[in-house]
């Protein structure tokens, strides 16, 4: 497994080894003592979710207020995406700022993000299936989502049509009252 720093603290790229040969192949997606190594500190992984989407899906700015943040693994096992996130820690040098990378079902790169991130993809390929582990369950009642194209942010995600939610549609502005 290689880990690669971001310019974004906290942040962090991971590249399995992935072991082919004619039949298929083999990685390994999760090493606790690995990770927690890699990450500097112990994390509980409590949750797994996954969806499937249509080329053109966008989801998110999502995050979940404190005490319920979560932090993220996330990676695509079919298909393309290409993910983003926003530091929303306050106190970060950071704050405000965004990371995009693309993610895909052949290299099997994965992003750690930790607590205080606002995240969200844009799937590029029909059929695309997203995976993540977080560190906390869902919790309706702590979920906002920041407006996708929030002019603030200025997040170029190569595309000004999406297909939405309706939820997703009707994001708070990054300036506006999301932390209440």
């Amino acid at each position: 497994m290689e880990i690669e720093r971001t310019p974004i603290e906290g942040l962090l790229l991971i590249t399995p080894r992935i072991f082919g040969d004619d039949r298929g192949h083999f990685l390994e997606s999760w090493n606790r003592e690995r990770f927690n190594e890699a990450v500097g500190r112990p994390i509980d992984l409590v949750q797994d979710n996954e969806s499937l989407s249509h080329r053109n899906v966008l989801r998110g700015l999502h995050l979940q207020l404190r005490p319920h943040a979560q932090g993220k693994l996330v990676h695509v096992i079919r298909g393309r995406v290409l993910d983003v996130v926003v530091d929303v820690r306050e106190q970060s040098s950071t704050y405000g700022q965004h990371f995009k990378v693309e993610l895909d079902g052949e290299s099997k790169r994965m992003l750690w993000i930790p607590e205080g991130f606002a995240h969200g993809f844009l799937s590029l390929e029909n059929g695309t299936i997203f995976a993540y582990k977080c560190t906390r369950a869902y919790h309706s009642a702590s979920e906002r989502t920041i407006l996708w194209n929030d002019p603030v942010l200025g997040i170029d995600w190569g595309i000004t049509d999406p297909l939405l939610s309706a939820k997703d549609a009707q994001g708070i502005p990054f300036d506006g009252p999301w932390r209440e």
